[in-house]
């Protein structure tokens, strides 16, 4: 795909939308490349190329949105869904005000990223030597282990009838082991990934594996109390994407977030901040526009403990009597509000340095069951979790089986200490979430 091809589908586009009588309406095409090995014992055990893509189209009629989307791209296709997106306006029932957006004054420009996936062969033989270096890391890995490499390259592109054209590309490769380690009494399993494909990569994430799965083996129990908590980075950036629809303004006017009302006021400890900023440096994937072509940028959600902003695309932000934070995404044809790169920032101790204040306590490795566990209206949780004691300040035995406590507003309130480095995920979409580590006191724990 490239942009002669769009430039095809948009005249396309505009010759359908004339004959509808169609004077507001918009574009959006997305494709995309993905390819994936994995290696079971000592050869591939799957190979897979897929190429996907869509046009989804949005139209203004008589003030308001109707959509449709289309797989395929042919004049005959294009036609029909913009007689469907026409007709669907007609009868459609939301009072939420239709909006075809003008464009920004200025959009970030983006470093290019990779055209292509990684050649076949190459990927193979990565993965068949991540397979290999994870066997050879110990005589404990066992069958069952897995290995894989993954790889996809995306386009976007938008454009409205009041000429806005925007387009992005990203891409990511990264390799991903899944060991089974056993001591002859008990097998744990692990997963671990990191980018890139090949050497440096698959030794990171080998070392990883094991490291963090062999450390499970002859976990205990605890006995119910209350502890001294410190969940790592990966469980705080669990608990952040569980609890993220209460950012998001549409569900404050809808009464499903307790923040509702809140903005301006203090709900955090004076240590959260938290961000939100789709061309963050580091995030995974990144885009200068949002899903209705706002664009992006970094914006402080919760600064020093008080909620700066909920999250906003142009129908809620023009219901509240504000302007977009930029937070519509695109789903097909239609437009919800999520983060993009949401972030909480980072401390100034250590992981082991929380350890030490935690003093004696919990280190959560492993958080089971949010979709069950979890309330994201209320805040409440309750989860099943695995880690490691925290005794006179240093992390010692495995511990499993255990329930954790409580609810996301209070938890806000009590974090006491964060770790030093913001961490975020290798692979995922347009919306990731990243976090320190984070110390929490005296937390309802249930265990023996």
């Amino acid at each position: 795909m490239n942009i002669s091809d769009f430039e095809k589908i948009k005249l396309s586009v505009k010759s359908a939308a004339e004959k509808a009588g169609l004077k507001e309406y918009e574009l959006y095409f997305s494709t995309e490349e993905s390819m994936g090995t994995e290696a079971l014992k000592d050869e591939i055990s799957s190979f897979s190329f897929n190429t996907s893509g869509g046009l989804s189209f949005r139209c203004v009629v008589d003030g308001k949105m109707g959509s449709a989307s289309s797989e395929l791209v042919t004049d005959e296709a294009i036609e029909e869904m913009v007689l469907r997106a026409r007709d669907n306006a007609k009868v459609i029932e939301s009072d939420d005000v239709a909006i075809i957006f003008k464009g920004s004054e200025k959009y970030a420009e983006l470093p290019p990223v990779s055209d292509e996936l990684p050649d076949a062969s190459a990927a193979r033989a990565a993965t068949l030597e991540t397979q290999k270096k994870m066997y050879a890391a110990s005589d404990m890995v066992t069958d069952g282990t897995q290995s894989g490499v993954s790889s996809f390259v995306a386009n976007i592109y938008l454009y409205n009838s009041y000429g806005l054209e925007l387009s992005n590309k990203v891409s990511n490769t990264y390799t991903v082991v899944a060991p089974v380690i056993s001591d002859g009494k008990e097998s744990v399993e692990g997963f671990e990934l990191a980018k890139g494909i090949g050497g440096e990569a698959a030794d990171e994430a080998v070392r990883k594996a094991f490291e963090n799965t062999a450390a499970k083996l002859g976990a205990g129990k605890i006995k119910t109390g209350k502890y001294n908590v410190v969940f790592s980075a990966e469980q705080m950036r669990a608990i952040l994407s569980t609890f993220s629809p209460v950012f998001s303004a549409k569900n404050a006017m809808l009464g499903l977030s307790l923040l509702a009302g809140k903005e301006g006021k203090t709900v955090a400890s004076e240590i959260v901040n938290i961000t939100d900023d789709a061309i963050r440096s580091d995030a995974p994937l990144k885009t200068p526009f949002d899903g209705e072509g706002v664009a992006t940028y970094r914006k402080d959600v919760i600064k020093n403990g008080k909620l700066e902003t909920l999250l906003y695309d142009l129908a809620t932000a023009d219901k509240a009597g504000k302007k977009t934070t930029a937070n519509g995404h695109r789903a097909g044809g239609s437009i919800s509000i999520a983060p993009y790169c949401f972030c909480l920032e980072a401390g100034e101790y250590t992981l082991d340095g929380l350890f030490e204040l935690a003093g004696n306590g919990i280190y959560i490795t492993e958080m089971k069951g949010f979709h069950a566990g979890a309330d994201a209206v209320t805040g409440d949780f309750s989860i099943e979790c695995e880690g490691f004691k925290i005794e006179n300040g240093k992390k010692t035995a495995p511990i499993k089986t255990f329930t954790v406590a409580g609810n996301f507003f209070e938890f806000l309130k009590n974090i006491s200490a964060l770790s030093d480095k913001t961490e975020l995920p290798v692979s995922a979409g347009f919306t990731v979430f990243g976090s320190p580590a984070a110390l929490i006191r005296d937390m309802s724990v249930a265990g023996e």
